[in-house]
């Protein structure tokens, strides 16, 4: 197998350089043999490399001083972005150089320059944006998370085809199981386009086990390998997901520094207590790749941290070594035989300005 290369937009996000790199470093210490494209301010990224002398053969940089800001409109960065570290980034997937590329910029931007440079595959319109959910079971895909902030039964459908080939991807399940979410899990629980979407995921062979409508508390119990809902709905499940995890880490934290015989069971608790810690992080599933799209763009967290940035690293790693857009393309094929294609009212601009507004 050819050697994978990874772009990264190292000037995107809140901190830039000085979370990239170590972040690279972070993700090749952990086993990843990948090369790397960083694109972004020379000067600046030389000083972050000076102090990670294990990433030297590793890394090539691309210089340049441009860069598409945090507030910036989607429209806005497709006329001006050419020739930015983003749009540079994105433009080596196309070009080849690249297998994926990973930024933590501008989630409307990115999602408007990766439409415009990569294109979509099959009759999508824009893509979806997917978080790995850790649960009881394992993890579970949950999408739309960002992407597309209503959705009509057809997308709703193409969410499914999605999630599952990222699950099979990602987390290796052999035939994923797909649920709609819902209010309730009865037939005719929910809105019109919900109940649509159920029909045609029943009638339809797409490759997967489709199990019916689930609710929100199905969501950590792993019920299913993918929970299928618009952006809207995912993204506050997403944030509310984050922010409990973030409670319960504090609370527990509060609770065995009470008192001293609290700390000592704390401590006879410690390796228990920081696997714990580690699956509430929500630097664990704060990777969202684009998915649709005619290559692999990861999305991670504004603010993510080296170790939420590494996260989003070898997700891309494992999606370019995957069959993973191929398999996209097969099962929405599949799809528009079955159903004829109906365009989607919402512009793909205005699609890439909601993205915006609800960044995952």
């Amino acid at each position: 197998m050819p050697e994978l290369v990874i772009s990264i937009d190292a000037m995107g996000g809140d901190h830039g350089p000085s979370v990239v790199v170590p972040a690279v470093a972070r993700a090749v210490k952990l086993g990843l043999n990948e090369r790397f494209l960083l694109h972004g301010d020379e000067a600046v990224l030389k000083v972050a490399l000076a102090k990670a002398p294990t990433l030297e053969g590793r890394i090539e940089i691309r210089h340049t001083d441009k860069v598409i800001g945090a507030d910036e409109k989607p429209a806005q960065a497709m006329r001006r972005g050419k020739g930015a570290s983003m749009w540079n980034a994105i433009e080596a997937v196309k070009t080849g150089e690249a297998a994926a590329c990973v930024s933590a910029g501008n989630t409307g931007a990115l999602m408007a320059i990766a439409m415009l440079i990569l294109r979509m595959s099959a009759d999508l319109e824009r893509p979806a944006l997917v978080a790995s959910w850790p649960t009881l079971t394992g993890r579970t895909a949950v999408l739309d998370v960002g992407g597309s902030i209503s959705a009509d039964a057809q997308r709703l459908v193409e969410f499914a085809i999605l999630g599952a080939a990222f699950h099979h991807a990602v987390h290796g399940s052999v035939r994923p199981t797909v649920g709609l979410l819902n209010v309730g899990s009865e037939e005719g629980k929910g809105h019109e386009e919900v109940r649509e979407a159920h029909r045609l995921l029943r009638e339809m062979a797409l490759g997967f086990d489709y199990r019916g409508f689930v609710e929100g508390d199905d969501i950590p119990k792993g019920t299913v390998d993918v929970v299928v809902t618009d952006a809207f709905t995912g993204n506050v499940a997403l944030k509310t997901g984050e922010g409990l995890a973030l409670y319960f880490i504090a609370v527990l934290r509060s609770t065995f520094t009470s008192s001293l015989l609290a700390r000592l069971g704390a401590l006879i608790a410690s390796a228990a207590l920081r696997r714990m810690a580690e699956r509430f992080d929500p630097s664990s599933i704060n990777a969202a790749p684009f998915l649709g799209l005619n290559g692999i763009v990861v999305k991670t967290h504004g603010g993510a941290d080296a170790r939420g940035f590494a996260t989003a690293i070898r997700l891309a790693a494992d999606l370019a070594a995957s069959d993973f857009v191929a398999q996209i393309d097969r099962n929405l094929r599949t799809m528009t035989a079955a159903m004829p294609h109906q365009a989607d009212s919402v512009a793909p601009d205005e699609g890439a300005e909601a993205g915006e507004r609800n960044k995952a």
